[in-house]
């Protein structure tokens, strides 16, 4: 081997062991923090003060019936809107109902009381709101409580014969369906 191959390898191999040694020794200062994070959701939680609206016997065509409730947001987060969501189910009686829904006979004027002013959200025959959601609210606050509700039910007395729809029954079901404000950067 020749004299340049000899010292060639003697640096290498000198190279290396410096470098074995320096990363063996090598120290450096180290410090670790750590967090801990929470997601919690809130609730939706809407609340009314009666499980029945109405409930009325022997109607007959011109009379109008007054009934009250109120609505109360009992979760902890503001609510966007509430829909009224109406269906029902006729009960003909005699069968002679010759295809007309009694539903188009009970006439719905919807008020909500803000500050002592009412103020119609809507004026509808239960068959016009019948699967067909109505906004009734919105901007309803988280804690907000007993924002009261007046509604007014009619059997519209059409000025014809409606003995067809003598001792039926219409059975109504209101549901009214809360809302989440959008998303918001927090």
């Amino acid at each position: 081997m020749s004299i340049k191959k000899k010292i060639g390898l003697g640096v290498a191999t000198a190279a290396l062991g410096v470098s074995l040694v320096g990363g063996g020794t090598f120290a450096y200062f180290n410090d670790v923090e750590t967090t801990n994070s929470t997601f919690a959701a809130g609730t939706l939680d809407l609340g009314i003060d009666k499980e029945t609206i109405i409930n009325i016997d022997n109607i007959k065509p011109g009379d109008r019936f007054f009934r009250y409730f109120q609505l109360s947001n009992d979760g902890t987060l503001d609510m966007k809107e509430i829909l009224l969501n109406s269906t029902y189910e006729v009960v003909d009686a005699n069968g002679d109902n010759s295809g007309e829904d009694f539903g188009e006979h009970i006439m719905v004027e919807y008020l909500y009381n803000a500050s002592g002013k009412d103020t119609v959200i809507f004026q509808n025959t239960l068959a016009e709101i019948k699967d067909n959601p109505i906004k009734i609210l919105e901007n309803f606050p988280a804690g907000a409580k007993n924002v009261k509700f007046t509604v007014q039910f009619e059997f519209v007395d059409n000025e014809e014969d409606q003995n067809k729809f003598q001792n039926d029954a219409l059975k109504l079901n209101w549901s009214f369906e809360a809302k989440q404000q959008d998303g918001s950067n927090k």
